[in-house]
């Protein structure tokens, strides 16, 4: 039996490197914290538009989620739409989704502009129902995104599922063409790249400790010094710690976790994935998966609920066995885990609290989101109308009983195994 690298499969090509490990400069016009995707669509904007940036990461800048997803390009909200129509009235759930497409279509159109060496590819995503009236759910989705959001979703019979996925075990799903996927670590690369090519100052291994408001300005304290500036975003995501605690209260950190296949055969590849596309699933707690981007493996992801890392491993295996059987002699290359972040409310957000632009909240959907939410807040920053968010309104409420250690997440991860295995999705 090989060895299972604990390091993202990511990694082998687009590992993270330091950035300046020195002090930061006593004074900046503006302060991005956190050097993940967030961080770099923030510096950019601003530091093309002639302002003062310094990024501060208190890691290597994309050593977090940025360098560890799953690289799908979805874009998507954790609710569906006709949740938000209930929940929102139809107009804020319009502007919601109608967001999502635009922030999606805006990443593919960088990547397109700026040659962004990121391994993109619009494949499309198939999303597996699970039982057969999951299927008749997703019709009836399906006919309302297309009469209210223009949206196409082809809905795949079980009987035509084999022309998606070599797997029998869901019950026909859901394709969107829209969707597509990329090199994750490879994407920071690039947003790095061109955040330090228009100016940006980043700085690696210096993290937060307070943010102090004093008149028109900020005081930023690192282990390293204290800055001054004239406007602070926060972009932190999973990975905020105590020294940001006003955030810390309102986002709950959650694991997820993949695993890489040994290279497998061309033949092998063709039947189990015969259009290399994403994939998902419609239980609570889903997986999602994908080709690598030279397809030779498959790559499995999932939320973990076990803290020992061979249990979590085999969990994940044990769901790529349920998808794909033939793959039972197949060994793992790689098993590595990532935080996400997850409001009270499930929803991204843009929001100013005491003067400091936050970016964050991506529910797991951080390729698309943390790119487009830092954009907005450096448009926030700078004045500029664009920066308007369909999700800027929206309360963020801190948790109750909660100051950012999340004790309620096993009880929670609990609940969603019993939905899953109440409406029989879960073995």
């Amino acid at each position: 039996m090989s060895t299972v690298k604990d390091r993202p499969y990511w990694w082998e090509e687009a590992e993270p490197r330091p950035a300046d490990e020195g002090t930061p400069p006593e004074t900046a016009d503006i302060v991005v914290v956190g050097g993940g995707y967030a961080g770099m669509g923030a510096a950019i904007p601003l530091s093309r538009a002639g302002r003062d940036v310094i990024v501060l990461e208190r890691d290597r800048p994309g050593d977090g989620a940025s360098s560890r997803n799953g690289g799908l390009t979805s874009g998507n909200i954790r609710h569906s739409f006709s949740k938000l129509v209930n929940k929102f009235g139809m107009e804020h759930a319009k502007a919601f989704y109608e967001e999502g497409m635009t922030a999606r279509e805006d990443l593919f159109s960088f990547i397109e502009s700026e040659k962004l060496d990121c391994d993109f590819q619009l494949t499309g995503r198939f999303t597996g129902a699970m039982r057969p009236e999951i299927l008749e759910s997703m019709k009836r989705e399906a006919d309302m995104m297309h009469r209210h959001l223009g949206i196409e979703v082809k809905i795949i019979e079980r009987a035509d599922q084999h022309d998606e996925i070599g797997s029998d075990l869901y019950h026909g799903g859901a394709v969107r063409s829209d969707m597509g996927g990329l090199h994750p670590g490879k994407l920071h690369r690039e947003l790095r790249r061109v955040a330090e090519a228009s100016g940006a100052k980043i700085f690696s291994g210096v993290g937060v400790t307070n943010i102090e408001r004093v008149g028109g300005t900020f005081t930023v304290t690192t282990p390293k010094g204290k800055i001054k500036a004239n406007h602070v975003i926060v972009c932190t995501n999973g990975y905020t710690d105590k020294g940001l605690p006003w955030l810390r209260r309102r986002l709950v950190p959650v694991i997820s976790e993949m695993i890489a296949t040994e290279p497998l055969s061309p033949n092998l590849m063709a039947t189990l994935m015969p259009k290399k596309q994403m994939h998902g699933e419609t239980r609570q707690l889903g997986h999602y998966y994908r080709p690598s981007p030279d397809g030779t493996r498959i790559l499995l992801g999932g939320r973990r609920y076990d803290n020992d890392a061979a249990k979590a491993r085999e969990r994940l295996r044990g769901g790529l066995l349920e998808i794909f059987p033939d793959l039972s002699e197949t060994e793992l290359s790689h098993h590595w885990f990532g935080f996400v972040a997850f409001p009270m409310d499930e929803l991204p957000k843009l929001t100013i609290h005491d003067g400091v632009v936050y970016a964050t909240g991506f529910c797991g959907s951080g390729v698309v989101w943390a790119r487009w939410m830092g954009q907005k807040a450096a448009m926030v920053v700078m004045g500029q109308e664009e920066g308007a968010s369909a999700f800027d309104k929206v309360p963020f409420r801190a948790i109750p009983f909660y100051n950012g250690t999340p004790w309620f997440l096993p009880v929670m991860m609990n609940w969603y195994k019993l939905k899953d295995r109440m409406t029989g999705t879960l073995k």
